[in-house]
């Protein structure tokens, strides 16, 4: 845990607003263990309408840091760890698919509650950006705008698997490793662990180079530290994701019930793995709502951090929207 301060800290030193850190308790949210979630806040001064974002798999708040200080130039800023993630508590989650994602929705709920919050926009990315709708879905009166970026868990898995060019190997060894956690390599390999994030990664390394000092490190040194500790959050997600990555309950078929009112704003990679097509059905499933779909050429998955400048204007152009009360009714 000291070590993924330590990382964090080198993270957040190049932002350039006033940061605050702390855990937030959350009590019992999960089983029988008192829970706390580590939780970054900015600009909370401020009186508009916060934001509040939720990071991706393995993942945690410090890859948020080139996108901070754009966001809380007008508003509230608020970022967590989420439970199992992080520097947040790492209770024993179901290995129910949906016993687990309602965990970890009341977790989010439990969170608002200790904040005192009572409407937010909400943003996730990846496998945050399926807790952000889940949780809108089951909290829909906290929920003013629902941001997606490059959502994880959407699609429903094909049927024909070919069409997406999975090499034979690669199959046999998701089948081989289907009964373990996704990261359980990275934690076998010890203090070895940062050298092969690094190897596997550096695409990651090189999205923070030109502000990370001794991003080379710096950034392997994270990931591998958000992830080296009791696997909690991580089991949750494998319960939650069927082979190749998609979710068991893919969020499309859960969408409709999502209230009409609430805004829904995708922003894709264009260069991304995450299939977009459900950002076209979602938005033919709400002919009544408010259904916006950006895609930022040359980002891949992590949008955020591959076109920070075109991510952030994206973002605040959704928040300032839903402040004003700018936004279309019907597409």
């Amino acid at each position: 845990m000291a070590a993924l301060r330590s990382a964090e800290e080198k993270l957040l030193a190049v932002v350039k607003s006033r940061l605050r850190g702390r855990y937030i308790d959350i009590g019992n949210s999960v089983g029988n263990k008192k829970c706390k979630i580590w939780t970054l806040s900015l600009n909370e001064a401020s009186k508009c309408l916060p934001l509040v974002m939720l990071h991706g798999f393995a993942s945690g708040v410090g890859l948020w840091c080139m996108n901070f200080d754009a966001f809380a130039s007008t508003r509230p800023v608020h970022a967590f760890d989420i439970l199992g993630f992080g520097r947040s508590s790492r209770p024993s989650f179901s290995s129910d698919a949906l016993e687990a994602e309602g965990q970890m929705v009341q977790s989010i709920e439990d969170w608002r509650k200790a904040m005192g919050l009572e409407e937010f926009i909400l943003m996730g990315h990846s496998m945050g950006g399926f807790l952000a709708a889940s949780y809108a879905i089951r909290f829909p009166d906290r929920v003013k705008h629902l941001i997606l970026a490059d959502p994880w868990g959407f699609p429903e898995k094909p049927i024909n698997q070919e069409k997406f060019n999975i090499p034979t190997w690669v199959r046999v060894i998701a089948t081989v490793l289907q009964p373990f956690n996704p990261l359980w390599g990275v934690r076998a390999a010890g203090p070895l662990g940062p050298k092969l994030v690094a190897k596997i990664r550096p695409d990651l390394i090189k999205k923070f180079s030109s502000i990370i000092p001794n991003s080379d490190e710096v950034i392997p040194n994270y990931i591998y530290h958000c992830n080296a500790q009791t696997p909690s959050g991580e089991s949750a997600f494998h319960a939650m994701m069927a082979q190749f990555g998609w979710a068991k309950y893919p969020m499309i078929n859960r969408i409709d019930s999502l209230n009409k009112e609430i805004p829904i704003t995708l922003i894709y990679g264009s260069r991304s793995w995450v299939d977009q097509t459900p950002g076209n059905e979602i938005k033919a499933k709400r002919p009544d709502s408010y259904v916006e779909i950006q895609a930022i050429n040359g980002a891949g998955h992590h949008v955020y951090a591959d076109r920070p400048e075109n991510f952030n204007h994206l973002v605040n152009i959704a928040c300032d929207s839903t402040e004003h009360g700018s936004l279309f009714t019907t597409n």
